[in-house]
């Protein structure tokens, strides 16, 4: 919440009045809530979510992409007209949210202020919406999302009373926010910052009670721009772990080790390790004292989240059995190691891989996956950080299981994110594969894909973007059509 006690000289408890909270420390049903940026991926999910319990949503954005554009038309929350307006912003309204997008001489934050409305972060809002709760937040370079998304899977497999936020949408679920009176709230916890008012990271926001760090990389350079700054806020978010609350991490990170392993006052820490599987025709088993659990998502890294949900819900009273019954069904999060079409020579997956320790893992994990098959991997650089020349170095050998390594980037991207221009060979020299290939013309890229023989042979589309809006589909159809 952004100054919310200066800007207009409310103690909290006057302020939680002010915010028209029923019993249970909720906004209340009808009270009007204004989203600054409702475009971005969690802000028009919370969006969505405070109209489904009653509130009056509005909206504004200077640009909406897919699919936010079409779930918010489809739930009459499109703005009108795309850019700014501060007549959107009046004394009515009970509550605003200030997405990332937004700048600070936004025109409708700056009428928010003058008019003393409560101004929230999304991270404040989803706080302040919780307080009531058992507060559980999965933190980590890479893996949160999908651990986050095997313990959601396994609490409604056993139809339990919980709430959540979660970074991509899962099969069985309508939306990635969701709040209601539930005794418990899921949070994905970002890393970072809250705000372009509030250089706070987002996971530091929520007061766990479970924490789990699933590993550390460094990334976001462009606001942590040393590693040390980086490991940093996940000290703080170690360190935040309350009295007889619980910190669980993967104690085969090394990073994650020396943060959570420290010995805190009365904070319970639980390292995890990865879950002992085993591959047969194509199916990857958990192998457990009772027998082997056939899964649906495989790889390394997978196995060690596995057993990071595992821990987590353990907190929560779903025992080891129940566990086993439950993740057989989950399929995964949506963008991660997605599956987009198959044939019995050729497999094409997509996944949303973009830093240097997620991409290695991805690439090994296809490897043990499909080791009859050789893999085409492709990498998207589209992040600040995958850009940035001073972080290219990173990514030396994180390519080393691709048989057939790609990198495609575009130019008007680094010229957008306003970085220093790079070159084809400090690409090649970056990555360190002699079977690297570099593409910045997407119509290029496809016309080399679509020219490969891809009998016993495995395509891995990584990217946090989209390719320069290729369709993956219509590719996909293309190849598996020829193949």
């Amino acid at each position: 919440m952004y100054n919310i006690n200066r800007r207009i000289g409310l103690p909290l408890f006057e302020f939680i009045l002010f915010l028209n909270r029923n019993k249970n420390g909720m906004i209340a049903k009808g009270s009007k809530v204004h989203f600054i940026a409702i475009g971005g991926s969690v802000m028009h999910s919370l969006a969505l979510a405070l109209q489904d319990i009653g509130m009056h949503v509005t909206g504004s954005d200077d640009m909406i992409f897919e699919p936010s554009k079409s779930r918010l038309a489809a739930h009459d929350l499109l703005p009108e007209s795309i850019g700014w307006d501060a007549n959107r912003v009046h004394s009515e309204l009970d509550a605003v949210i200030l997405g990332m997008h937004a700048k600070e001489d936004n025109p409708e934050l700056h009428r928010a202020n003058e008019l003393g409305l409560p101004v929230f972060s999304y991270p404040d809002f989803i706080y302040q919406q919780s307080q009531n709760k058992q507060r559980i937040v999965i933190a980590g370079s890479h893996g949160k999302t999908t651990i986050t998304s095997m313990i959601i899977h396994v609490l409604q497999f056993f139809n339990h009373s919980f709430d959540y936020v979660v970074g991509a949408q899962l099969k069985g679920i309508d939306n990635t926010v969701k709040l209601s009176e539930a005794p418990i709230i899921v949070i994905e916890g970002d890393e970072y910052l809250t705000s372009t008012l509030d250089k706070t990271p987002k996971f530091l926001k929520y007061q766990h009670h479970i924490g789990l760090v699933s590993g550390v990389a460094w990334d976001h350079i462009n606001v942590f721009p040393t590693i040390d700054e980086y490991v940093k806020q996940f000290d703080l978010f170690a360190d935040a772990s309350p009295k007889a609350g619980s910190l669980i991490y993967c104690e085969e990170d090394d990073l994650a080790t020396v943060i959570c392993g420290k010995q805190r006052e009365d904070v319970t820490s639980i390292p995890y390790q990865e879950h002992p599987s085993m591959i047969a025709n194509g199916i990857t088993y958990l192998t457990t004292g009772n027998g082997s659990v056939p899964v649906q998502v495989f790889g390394r890294h997978n196995m060690q989240n596995f057993n990071g949900a595992k821990e987590v819900l353990k907190k929560i009273g779903i025992t080891d059995e129940q566990f086993y019954e439950a993740i057989q069904s989950f399929q995964g999060a949506a963008n991660r190691l997605e599956l987009v079409k198959s044939s019995n020579s050729t497999a094409i997956f997509k996944d949303y891989a973009h830093a240097p320790s997620k991409l290695s893992a991805t690439t090994k994990a296809f490897k043990q996956q499909f080791p009859d098959r050789s893999l085409v991997a492709c990498i998207e650089l589209h992040t600040f950080s995958s850009l940035n020349k001073k972080f290219l170095g990173q990514y030396s050998d994180s390519f080393e299981s691709a048989d057939l390594p790609i990198v495609y980037y575009n130019p008007e991207t680094i010229a957008h994110k306003k970085l220093e221009p790079i070159s084809k060979d400090e690409i090649r020299a970056a990555f360190n594969h002699p079977e690297l290939k570099v593409f910045s013309d997407i119509m290029e890229f496809e016309r080399f894909l679509l020219g490969q023989n891809w009998d016993a042979k495995n395509l891995l589309l990584m990217s946090s973007g989209n390719f320069n809006n290729l369709s993956i589909k219509v590719l996909s159809d293309a190849i598996i059509k020829d193949s």
